[in-house]
């Protein structure tokens, strides 16, 4: 994020978008429910670990990604199928026992529609998921168009302009009294700002942040940002040249604060007051640096809508026909809808990222072992493949891919 703006941030963000796009065309191209969630998240792992490993930083390159992090997502994409496949299977069971509307368990009969009670059940069930779905991958998709806007116009959307300027005063006041708790836990006297932003940098890459010279970094950059802007007045009077430094110090104080307002080492040496007033700063510097525009919303919301539209038949034709040995029935449909719905929200409450596709599938499959319908093995077999090598292919393309446009870069001067 850090150098979104340079040769190396463009071509790390195109290659993970390239390298997704592709996985999931190519999984739809042939009928397979594929998570763009998995693809993406591959995508992401594959530039990090390219990078680290192209500028020579560790031996096995994860210092490029937070691997705490890694293993926390792939946690999440690893055991929501399976809460899936269990809470559908027990839901269906469930409804057997007090449901006893014989339409439910009925496969549809051509073209002649629900009755009206069962097809309300299905709206509920379906609008659900799709709020929960345009809840968890839009915000994904949001995430890189502002990545890509803040790489192509950093002017423009590389800080929040629509901040107040009525709220600078108190940002100001706030970044002060984070300077001043930092200032008082430093041993060393203050560096030059050039020089904190280098040691604050290196302990971000490390997570090494407990530390007495960092402390005294953080306390020279806060101070250096908080004159800054008062020096402006507001966000949104911040001269174009000055922009992208200026976010990228405040991005570097945002994410090490974070760090030692999390970490007990850091904690038992600040008060409970201290650790408020660096929280505090945090929510402002959030507040100023990570914001989505209106219009970025509402263009993924459409595009999501819009794709499922045009998209759909392939993996609907799969989901309802080829994964159980009968098809879907009314209430298999919903009890699977109902859990992958709660599944997501749930998952967006706690901030990690899922796979839509596989929570839905899975919940699919366990509807149908529950209604006594078993599972069709190839398809299954075709379901798990994909699952298996999203993650790898999706790294080795958008690492190979970065690779590739970097050397473009570099011949042609860049």
């Amino acid at each position: 994020i850090l150098n979104v703006g340079s040769v190396g941030g463009f071509a790390m963000i195109f290659a993970l978008l390239l390298a997704a796009i592709l996985w999931n065309l190519a999984t739809w191209a042939v009928g397979l429910p594929n998570s763009s969630s998995h693809a993406l998240i591959g995508s992401i792992l594959g530039v990090g670990l390219a990078n680290q490993l192209i500028n020579g930083g560790g031996a096995d390159g994860t210092s490029g990604v937070d691997m705490v992090q890694v293993w926390k997502v792939l946690s999440a994409l690893a055991f929501s199928p399976i809460v899936g496949f269990v809470g559908a299977l027990l839901l269906l069971l469930v409804m057997k026992r007090f449901l006893r509307d014989k339409k439910l368990y009925e496969a549809p009969e051509g073209q002649t529609p629900p009755p009206r009670g069962i097809r309300a059940l299905l709206i509920g069930t379906c609008t659900a998921v799709s709020f929960a779905h345009g809840s968890n991958d839009g915000q994904k998709g949001m995430g890189l168009i502002m990545l890509i806007l803040i790489g192509c116009a950093p002017t423009a959307y590389a800080l929040n302009r629509t901040m107040p300027e009525s709220a600078m005063p108190a940002f100001v006041q706030t970044a002060q009294a984070a300077s001043a708790a930092y200032r008082a836990h430093a041993d060393d006297a203050p560096a030059d700002v050039a020089t904190s932003r280098a040691q604050v940098t290196k302990a971000l890459k490390s997570k090494h942040v407990a530390d007495p010279v960092i402390y005294g970094a953080l306390a020279t950059l806060s101070n250096d940002v908080s004159n800054r802007i008062e020096s402006y007045g507001s966000l949104g009077k911040v001269p174009a040249a000055a922009t992208p430094n200026l976010r990228n110090d405040m991005y570097l104080v945002l994410d090490t604060t974070k760090l030692i307002a999390e970490d007990k080492s850091a904690q038992s040496r600040f008060t409970a007051q201290e650790i408020t007033t660096l929280k505090s700063y945090n929510s402002g510097l959030e507040q100023g640096t990570r914001y989505i525009p209106t219009w970025v919303k509402v263009t993924v919301a459409l595009a999501l809508g819009l794709g499922t539209m045009v998209g759909w038949k392939r993996i609907v034709v799969t989901v309802g026909e080829r994964i159980g040995k009968t098809h879907l029935t009314y209430g298999m449909g919903a009890s699977a809808e109902l859990v992958a719905a709660a599944t997501i929200l749930l998952a967006v409450k706690y901030g990690m990222p899922v796979s839509t596709t596989h929570i839905l599938s899975s919940g699919v499959a366990g509807a149908s072992v529950a209604n006594g319908a078993g599972l069709q093995r190839r398809t299954v077999m075709n379901m798990a493949l994909a699952w298996v090598m999203t993650l790898p292919v999706a790294m080795l393309l958008s690492g190979g891919l970065y690779w590739l446009l970097l050397t473009l870069a570099h011949t042609f001067g860049y």
